[in-house]
């Protein structure tokens, strides 16, 4: 038994390499969530350096607070569309 010979243009199989449509994408860098926290951040800042009774322990222990309970929300919101399986 032989196999048949090769037809004229035919292509190679790409070994289960995923194409550029295939396959997850990247999420952007840069979006809506992110410039929402860098606002926060900002404010924060402006806080820190106007008020007089806020000092720098204070607002570090602010940020980290709200950044925690950022990514807390975030994780509740993705976590909820997760379709089980």
């Amino acid at each position: 038994m032989t196999n048949p010979p090769e037809q004229p243009g035919s292509t190679r199989p790409s070994m289960g390499m995923p194409g550029i449509a295939s396959g997850a994408t990247l999420p952007i860098p840069g979006n809506a969530e992110f410039a929402l926290f860098a606002l926060i951040e900002i404010v924060l800042i402006l806080i820190w350096i106007i008020a007089k009774s806020v000092n720098t322990f204070e607002w570090c222990v602010f940020t980290v607070v709200l950044t925690s309970f950022y990514f807390l929300s975030r994780g509740i919101a993705k976590a909820s569309r997760v379709l089980e399986q």
